[in-house]
């Protein structure tokens, strides 16, 4: 999502109640704090093998070759959509220089790339139409590609959000399913642009769990700076069946824009699972902008062990007994130590670091914009923290 770029009434007792009962779980512990070991920052408007770098929405380890695969969110305006891969050296020491290595775009089925917005034909299938890309994760049992992109709602065209998969040269392999309440209904499904931003395998592989970046319209408004949301998580197998859905509960917006009449928006802009191992526990990336103030960047660890599965349930803004996901605080990139705190949109689990901790790789998305960083960030996590 572009969130500079992008142009009520949940039920209170039931996110009032949501919000008390994480409030004592999103303390801060007296443990060793999740730290900065490094950040670089891409020169803007890099060309890279006839693109122009920028618009990087996600970023994922790729143990096979020891760098990076990164999907680029350009709806093929300037080039078309495509994924990179990088290296970018990580040690308890500090970080070294980004170094963009490849670029491939991604193919619709007959092996063209997808059109841009403004030359989409709503006649064709839904899968060869325009796509606006959003997270990419290498899949830990082939090294080929899933990623997700969220589609479209306006008032001419409806565009299902999807999860595709595809080999590592970009071939279209196929479509997953997704949730019938995740699709572009008139007066249901997902709002614009807050669709499919977070997608992440687990269970070893088995499993691919996804999250809609804001409130679905059947599930109520999106959050304000007084009243949190309800987005929704998505568990299904990697073969494509849907096993179940989870309520997140979204923070409020950290702060009201300025003047109070300009653009703000919040929600989940990249989710991860904690251990293959475990397939009920992720972090959760809640990005927020507010015209005049600014980005606010905060990653939480949930739990979906114990939540109600809602994927029966109509209406979450109706729900009177939903319990939703375990939330914890983890960190707040406002107090990390960075040179800036700018549109953090993707992360992914690094290499083990010598003392037991974890490495945590995050990047931003600069929207191609001249007042903006396509920024690659370090930290260390503490085992413990997790």
């Amino acid at each position: 999502m572009s969130p500079r770029v992008l142009p009520t009434v949940l039920a209170v007792g039931l996110i009032g109640g949501i919000l008390a009962a994480t409030s004592a779980s999103a303390t801060e512990s007296h443990q060793r704090p999740v730290r900065l070991l490094g950040e670089q920052i891409v020169p803007n408007s890099l060309p890279f093998q006839g693109t122009t770098v920028g618009g990087l929405s996600s970023i994922d380890y790729d143990p096979r070759t020891g760098g990076y695969a990164l999907i680029c969110d350009d709806r093929s305006a300037i080039n078309p959509a495509r994924f990179y891969t990088a290296t970018f050296p990580v040690s308890a020491n500090g970080v070294g220089p980004v170094t963009f290595t490849g670029t491939k775009p991604l193919l619709r089925p007959d092996g063209t790339p997808y059109p841009p917005l403004a030359q989409n034909d709503p006649s064709l299938p839904q899968n060869e139409q325009t796509i606006d890309p959003e997270e990419l994760r290498v899949d830990p049992w082939t090294g080929d590609y899933y990623w997700s992109q969220e589609g479209e709602r306006t008032a001419t065209t409806r565009i299902d959000p999807s999860i595709r998969e595809a080999r590592r040269d970009g071939k279209y392999v196929r479509d997953l399913p997704i949730p019938a309440n995740e699709k572009m209904a008139p007066t249901a499904g997902p709002r614009q642009n807050l669709v499919l931003e977070g997608i992440t395998f687990t269970g070893f592989g088995s499993l691919l769990a996804s999250e809609v970046e804001g409130p679905l319209l059947q599930d109520g408004p999106e959050a304000t700076t007084t009243t949190g949301a309800l987005s929704r998580i998505t568990l299904q197998s990697r073969f494509g069946p849907v096993l179940a859905q989870y309520a997140y509960p979204q923070e409020p917006l950290f702060a009201a824009p300025v003047p109070p009449t300009a653009f703000a928006t919040t929600g989940v802009s990249s989710m991860l699972a904690v251990d293959q191992a475990d397939s009920t526990k992720f972090l959760m990336m809640e990005r927020s902008f507010s015209t005049g103030v600014g980005n606010k960047v905060r990653v939480y660890e949930i739990d979906t062990k114990g939540a109600t599965n809602v994927l029966d349930v109509p209406s979450l803004a109706d729900a009177k007994h939903v319990k939703p996901v375990k939330k914890r605080f983890l960190f707040d990139a406002a107090d990390l130590g960075l040179s800036t705190v700018d549109n953090l949109e993707g992360m992914t689990w690094g290499p083990k670091l010598p003392n037991g901790e974890r490495s945590l790789i995050i990047v931003s998305d600069n929207n191609f914009s001249a007042t903006q960083v396509t920024q690659f960030v370090a930290l260390a996590v503490p085992s413990e923290r997790l």
